[in-house]
């Protein structure tokens, strides 16, 4: 499994940790500094199964300056929406854990991350 981390992101370090102490197998993504591909964000999205303004944290300052929370929430739009998010990986949602299965899950709760480390 892969997790796409921002180390300053409290519910990231939370997820690590929680990993580390189950002893499970994964790779560190620290996205701000490997942003992922258009590709890599429509691949999580499958995955996810889920929709790109599903996943974009609409209170980063960024998402105001280039208008995003303005966007139209449609399938017009969806390409811009996902641009958005490769130009900007600041307003992707974290941490989100790719699993071995195929699926993908954004980790920012107890629950989830209890899930996948059953899982793993």
């Amino acid at each position: 499994m892969e997790i796409w981390i921002n180390p300053a992101c409290s519910k990231c370090r939370t997820a690590v940790s929680t990993l580390d102490k189950a002893g499970a197998a994964y790779t560190q993504r620290r996205y701000l500094e490997e942003p992922p591909t258009v590709d890599e964000i429509e691949e999580v999205l499958v995955r996810l199964g889920l929709e790109p303004w599903d996943i974009v944290r609409t209170g980063e300052p960024v998402a105001k300056e280039i208008g995003l929370k303005e966007l139209p929430k449609d399938a017009e739009h969806r390409d811009r929406w996902v641009a958005a998010m490769a130009a900007h990986p600041k307003l992707i949602q974290r941490p989100i854990i790719t699993l071995d299965d195929g699926t993908a899950v954004v980790a920012r709760d107890p629950e989830t991350l209890a899930r996948v480390v059953e899982g793993s």
